[in-house]
């Protein structure tokens, strides 16, 4: 099958070598271009370090450089856990889920006494982790380390591939990628609801049901090998 890949670039081209290896071409277009925000910050008070994607390991690998002490990480996936790792932190441990089961991680974690955690987060956010723990007396600083912008536009060859009929199916791995791939094919007058919506979550795939589409695919567990495993069921 031939993929579009949604996902920002550097992960893009990760899910596009994971595709390969499947036996799947991956064409890269990204709907959210990453762009680092300058933050200062010492882990020193902190008993963890929370991350929900792999695009907040830069400034988990700055912070290391500026400071010796390393504080373990808690990752909310697999994947953002192994981005984690391949920048050399070993105290690394994965929610292996969604951000809910990074809640109950960090519940289990600390169920016994108060905490104090430092959450390297984007500008865009779908869920309130301070606001989630609070109650649990545990205490959620949060640093925005990176911003997601929406592209105005799909890349030309997406656009000349989805418009020959040269594309199987997309891979959404957000509801707001989802809204921005969407907005985006509007804005090019190309048809996609006849394709295949391979998606991360339901919540990746209410703008395509809410619009009518029918050939929506929702990984059974909200990580990416789950999301791929789709693929191989047409």
């Amino acid at each position: 099958m031939r993929l579009l890949v949604t996902r920002p670039q550097a992960e893009a081209e990760r899910t596009a070598q994971e595709l390969a290896t499947r036996g799947h071409d991956a064409l890269i277009a990204p709907v959210l271009d990453i762009q680092p925000v300058d933050a200062d910050f010492n882990p020193a008070s902190f008993d963890a370090i929370v991350i929900t994607s792999g695009n907040a390991v830069p400034a988990l690998v700055q912070s290391s450089l500026r400071n010796s002490l390393v504080r373990p990480v808690l990752a909310v996936g697999n994947q953002t856990a192994q981005a984690a790792r391949d920048a050399g932190f070993k105290d690394v441990t994965s929610a292996d889920g969604d951000a809910a089961d990074l809640v109950s991680l960090i519940r289990n974690r600390w169920n016994k006494g108060r905490a104090r955690l430092l959450y390297l987060a984007g500008s865009d956010r779908s869920r309130n982790l301070a606001g989630d723990l609070a109650a649990d007396g545990i205490h959620v600083e949060t640093v925005i380390v990176y911003s997601a912008h929406a592209v105005a536009r799909l890349p030309d060859d997406a656009q000349r591939a989805l418009r020959s009929g040269t594309i199987d199916g997309v891979l959404h791995y957000s509801r707001r990628s989802t809204v921005i791939f969407l907005t985006c094919a509007d804005v090019g007058r190309i048809d996609v609801s006849l394709l295949r919506h391979y998606c991360l979550s339901q919540r990746a795939a209410e703008p395509l049901s809410t619009r009518g589409f029918k050939n929506i695919r929702i990984a059974r567990h909200p990580d990416e090998a789950a999301l791929l495993d789709l693929i191989a069921t047409g």
